[in-house]
């Protein structure tokens, strides 16, 4: 009886696990590459400071109209929404990177999706570069 009851169990665990896996073909679906978004999504500063480069990333929000409704330095996280005439949120994380370099990182969403489109984070990159005089790196 009770191999019969452990065997039930660890059916219902392997039958869960299947029905959370993702679907490979929602994934092939997805507009542009994981590797193609994360190319404009994410740029590579040489400065070992983390709580500059956090200041810099809220400044450069502000400037450009965002509202900066939470910022963590301890989880590098800094997340902002942009209201004028529609809403678009943004959280960037921002994480050392070797010994020599703060990776930063944005995600951009209009209306609840992920925002594909490389116009909005290069705009945000162009203005963080200009902020942090210093040379920024494309990740690959």
């Amino acid at each position: 009886m009770r191999n019969v009851s452990g065997a039930v169990v660890l059916a219902a665990v392997v039958a869960g696990l299947i029905a959370c896996a993702p679907s490979t073909k929602a994934v092939m679906e997805a507009g542009q590459s994981a590797v193609a978004l994360r190319s404009f999504q994410q740029r590579a500063f040489d400065t070992t400071d983390k709580e500059k480069t956090m200041r810099t990333v809220i400044s450069t929000l502000q400037d450009l109209s965002f509202v900066v409704d939470k910022a963590d330095l301890d989880l590098g996280t800094v997340s902002g929404t942009k209201l004028s005439g529609y809403q678009l949120r943004i959280t960037v994380t921002v994480r050392p990177r070797g010994a020599t370099q703060m990776l930063v990182r944005a995600n951009a969403q209009y209306m609840d999706k992920a925002v594909e489109d490389p116009k909005p984070y290069q705009d945000f990159f162009v203005s963080l570069e200009k902020s942090m005089f210093l040379t920024a790196h494309q990740v690959d």
